[in-house]
């Protein structure tokens, strides 16, 4: 005994005994169920998230076109410069983040550190950021109307926010395909080393 640490080293129990073995091929048979369980529940709140932005943003539209007739015209120049070019911005800006988020070396990176959960994470995530970016466009479009009568801000905010909607919606093919591609097989890591010989 050696105090209140006291360690417990098995004889020739390395990576190939029974024990590992036997749980390491359990896991590796539900790896495959698992990876696609989770990629299906992943795209699947995705594709939820992105159709609920996308028809809310044409349901802004609809209230904008309806309500033209109710909304006060105020002009106002410096409104107008800033909703323009913060929905352009934005608009470019969701590009370059979608275009860096899925570049092939960081996919690569992801796959090889991370596996096929990461890259399911990492899809699911950035969808989602995207879609946000692209209900921040419209929510501006809006109140851009709202606060000078003009219901242009909300068609553009609304355009350019179903521009990057549709350019983000996630397809289930497309997810499967970059899982494959960047996570080599998609299934557990290989079972940890007993460090005890």
């Amino acid at each position: 005994m050696l105090g209140p640490f006291s360690f417990h080293f098995q004889r020739n129990a390395g990576i190939l005994s029974t024990a590992n073995l036997t749980g390491w091929s359990t896991r590796l048979s539900s790896s495959t169920e698992n990876w696609q369980a989770e990629l299906t529940r992943r795209h699947k709140a995705a594709v939820t998230t992105v159709a609920g932005l996308i028809v809310g943003t044409i349901l802004l539209s609809v209230v904008a076109y309806l309500g033209r007739e109710y909304f006060r015209q105020q002009s106002n120049p410096s409104l107008d410069i800033a909703s323009r070019i913060t929905i352009l911005i934005l608009g470019l800006g969701s590009i370059a983040w979608r275009r860096t988020k899925f570049a092939t070396l960081r996919l690569q990176d992801i796959g090889a550190l991370q596996g096929a959960a990461g890259l399911t994470r990492t899809l699911e995530k950035t969808t989602l950021q995207l879609a946000l970016i692209a209900a921040a466009v419209v929510v501006i479009g809006f109140i851009s109307t709202l606060l000078t009568g003009n219901e242009f801000y909300t068609y553009t905010g609304g355009a350019v926010g179903l521009v990057v909607l549709l350019y983000c919606y996630p397809t289930k093919r497309s997810w499967i395909r970059t899982v494959q591609r960047f996570a080599g097989d998609p299934g557990p890591p290989p079972p940890p080393s007993d460090l005890g010989n």
